[in-house]
């Protein structure tokens, strides 16, 4: 059936980019619609997986991502005290994906790599700025969004997407629940020019300790060597600017790489940011002309690099859809499978491998972690193993099992 209005997508990010993309593509009409002034410079989420890259790629964004993106083929899992304990190397997955690494680039340089894709090859496109979302209402025809903001609007769509983030006023309207629980710490990430390469760091690694554990990976910048991101946790109850103060920042990285033999005793850092992170998922995807992607429909910590990836598979997977929808296809068994295919998989896959990351570096029983890392240790030497660890946490085989539910 032909609908007479546009697909409207809340939200700019990478989750409503790439939807407006994959959907302009096509040439369905498209409206995106931003609350900020322009794409926002969101420090937090850098890393992507090969299935991630291969769609990005096949939107025509890949050769702008590589020329700027650095490419991570081992990554690290190392004691605070004993130093590296695990390395695996993604070479032993180059028989199953094109890109055997992770492609590190945080998501403000993506954004603007979409939007000139959108520019240059979507025409049916609009991204409107300055236009918050106040309300969504979803109707049997369509949806009607109303937008505040300097220039208020009310606009009509056949359908919304809801990439707005863990706010969602899409979510709001299909009145689903969005369970989990919020990490007591909050973290922190710091960023220094100063090259970790040189003291053995891989361009992705994790620390374990009880108490100073920590993700440490490196990302673009303007010249070589690029900036190296450490996020590690602090107490919620000390006051931001306090955490943020470089005299309070430089001690807690002294500390995180105490046994670092070579590290300065001051490190150069060009920017600091604190955020809070939840493990959440919605209770549904979709309700009627309604559909919620990316953190609107889940968020997760960050160990792992799995929260921007699922956003960027929802959105590709959900776009497809509504592509054959468009055309003619009945909607209802088509967003229910969209729900299917992403939402269990992000509970058994995402949530469970980012909290059990999360567990491992931090475990405070001595015994237990040092089982733990042996047998990741032991997991990384035998490459049977290995590879089966990395097909899991490339998401690899989260991606093919959705793939396969019908």
């Amino acid at each position: 059936m032909p609908f007479d209005d546009p697909i409207i997508i809340i939200g700019a990010g990478p989750t409503g980019l790439t939807a407006a993309l994959a959907l302009g593509l096509a040439g369905l009409p498209v409206m995106v619609l931003e609350a900020e002034p322009g794409l926002t410079h969101d420090l937090r989420a850098g890393s992507f997986h090969p299935p991630t890259i291969e769609m990005l790629t096949a939107l025509g964004v890949g050769d702008a991502m590589h020329a700027t993106g650095i490419q991570v083929p081992i990554w690290q899992v190392r004691d605070r005290v004993e130093g590296v304990v695990a390395e695996f190397d993604l070479g032993l997955i180059a028989d199953e994906t094109p890109y055997p690494y992770r492609l590190h680039l945080e998501q403000h340089r993506l954004t603007p790599m979409l939007l000139d894709r959108l520019q240059e090859a979507a025409p049916t496109v609009e991204v409107r700025f300055n236009a918050p979302v106040e309300s969504v209402a979803i109707e049997d025809d369509g949806v009607a969004v109303s937008v505040g903001g300097g220039e208020p609007a009310a606009l009509r769509g056949s359908w919304v997407i809801g990439g707005d983030g863990a706010r969602s006023v899409v979510r709001k309207a299909i009145g689903t629940s969005f369970d989990g629980f919020t990490w007591p710490e909050r973290f922190l990430v710091a960023s220094t020019t100063h090259d970790l390469g040189q003291h053995g760091f891989a361009g992705a690694g994790y620390i374990a300790d009880p108490d100073d554990w920590a993700a440490v990976f490196k990302v673009p910048d303007e010249g070589p060597p690029g900036l190296w991101r450490i996020a590690y946790p602090t107490d919620p109850e000390i006051p931001e600017a306090e955490v943020l103060d470089q005299e309070a920042i430089q001690p807690r990285l002294a500390k995180i790489l105490e046994h670092v033999p070579g590290k300065p005793d001051r490190f150069e850092l060009k920017y600091a940011s604190t955020y809070r992170v939840h493990q959440r998922v919605a209770g549904r995807f979709f309700q009627g002309r309604a559909i919620i992607a990316g953190d609107a429909a889940h968020i997760n910590n960050p160990l792992g690099g799995f929260g921007l990836n699922g956003s960027v598979q929802d959105a590709v997977n959900l776009s497809a859809k509504l592509v054959e929808i468009w055309n003619g296809a009945d909607a209802e068994p088509l967003l229910d499978l969209y729900d299917r295919q992403r939402r269990p998989i992000n509970i058994k896959a995402v949530q469970a491998m980012s909290i059990r990351n999360k567990k491992m570096i931090e475990e405070r029983d001595p015994e237990v972690r040092r089982q733990r890392l042996a047998e990741l240790a032991e997991t990384a030497k035998d490459p049977v193993k290995a590879k089966a660890y990395l097909m899991n946490s490339s998401m690899i085989n989260s991606v093919r099992e959705a793939a396969s539910i019908t």
